[in-house]
C-alpha cells in the first residue's frame, strides 16, 4: 500500500472513531454530557474545537435522540410515515391526486406511537415530563424528517406545516370561460389528451421508493453500529493487551524477588548454621 494511501486510511479510520465517540455522546444520560465531551475533545487533536462546540442537548431534544438510539424501528416508521404525508400535500398543491387524509392519519398514529416509546425512555431515565416537555417532544416529532443528523439533535423541532412546500408551483384553479376567438383548427388542437395518471400504479411506486428509503437507513444506522461496536472492540482489546503487557511485567518482577529471597534464605540458613557450629565448639571445649 503506498504511503498516501496509508494515510488517508488512517485518518479515514480516526475520522469514523471520532464519529463514533460524538454518537457516544448523544446516547449517555443527559447529566453526563458536558464531562464527556470535553475527555472527548481532549483526545480529539486537531478536531478538539469543534468537538468542544458540541451543544447539549434540551431534555426534550435528548429524549427523541434516544428515541432514535433505542428505538430505531420507531423511528423509521415515522420518518416514513412524514415523507409519505409531505408527498401526498405535494402532489394535492400540484393539481395530482393523492390520499392526504389517509397519508395524514397514518402520519399521526406513528406520532403517537413515537411519543409514548420516547416518554417511556424518560421515564425509565427519571427524568421530568412536564406538560412543556411533552409538548416540545410531540413539535419535534411531527417535525420529521428534519435537516439535523439523526440522533444529535441539539434543539427542538418546530412542524414546517406548508412551509415544506416553498417554491412548489400550485395548480391553477378554475378559470371563468370566454367566448373562444373564431380561428382555424390546428393539428396541435386535434391532438388527444394526455392519458390520466395511474393513482394506484403511482401510489406503489411512492410506497416502494418509501421502503427503499427505509432499508438504506436502517443499513446505513447498521453499518454506524457495526463501526460504533468495532471502535469499542479494538479499544477494550487494545486495554487488555495493555493489562496483559503489565501483568506479565509484575509476575516476572515477583519471579525475580522471589529467587532473590529465596538465595537470602540459603545465605541466612547457612549463617545460622555456621554460628550453631560455632557455638557448639565452644561448648564442647569447656
Amino acid at each position: 500500500m503506498a504511503a498516501h494511501e496509508v494515510i488517508y486510511t488512517r485518518n479515514l479510520m480516526a475520522s469514523r472513531a471520532l464519529d463514533a465517540e460524538i454518537d457516544r455522546l448523544y446516547q449517555l444520560p443527559l447529566e453526563e454530557f458536558t464531562a464527556a465531551r470535553n475527555v472527548v475533545a481532549k483526545g480529539a487533536g486537531s478536531e478538539a474545537a469543534r468537538i468542544r462546540a458540541l451543544a447539549k442537548p434540551p431534555i426534550a431534544a435528548w429524549a427523541v435522540n434516544q428515541l432514535y438510539w433505542k428505538n430505531l424501528d420507531i423511528w423509521n416508521a415515522l420518518v416514513a410515515a412524514g415523507e409519505n404525508a409531505q408527498k401526498a400535500h405535494r402532489a394535492v398543491l400540484a393539481g395530482k391526486s393523492a390520499d392526504v387524509r389517509a397519508a395524514s392519519k397514518v402520519h399521526e398514529d406513528a406520532v403517537e406511537k413515537a411519543l409514548r416509546a420516547t416518554l417511556a425512555v424518560l421515564k425509565s431515565a427519571v427524568h421530568e415530563t412536564a406538560d412543556a416537555t411533552k409538548h416540545a417532544i410531540g413539535t419535534t416529532l411531527r417535525a420529521l424528517p428534519g435537516d439535523e443528523t439523526p440522533g444529535r439533535f441539539t434543539r427542538t423541532l418546530q412542524p414546517a406545516g406548508f412551509g415544506m412546500l416553498t417554491g412548489l408551483s400550485i395548480a391553477a384553479g378554475p378559470v371563468k370561460p370566454q367566448k373562444p376567438a373564431l380561428v382555424k383548427p390546428t393539428a396541435a388542437a386535434a391532438q388527444p389528451s394526455q392519458p390520466k395518471v395511474d393513482v394506484k400504479a403511482l401510489t406503489r411506486a411512492r410506497q416502494a421508493a418509501a421502503e427503499a428509503a427505509r432499508v438504506l437507513r436502517d443499513t446505513e444506522n447498521a453499518l454506524r453500529r457495526d463501526e460504533f461496536e468495532k471502535v469499542r472492540t479494538e479499544r477494550e482489546e487494545e486495554r487488555a493487551s495493555q493489562a496483559a503487557a503489565k501483568a506479565t511485567s509484575l509476575r516476572e518482577a515477583a519471579a525475580e524477588k522471589a529467587e532473590e529471597s529465596r538465595r537470602a534464605l540459603s545465605t541466612a540458613r547457612k549463617r545460622a548454621e555456621a554460628a550453631a557450629d560455632a557455638l557448639k565448639a565452644i561448648e564442647n571445649s569447656r
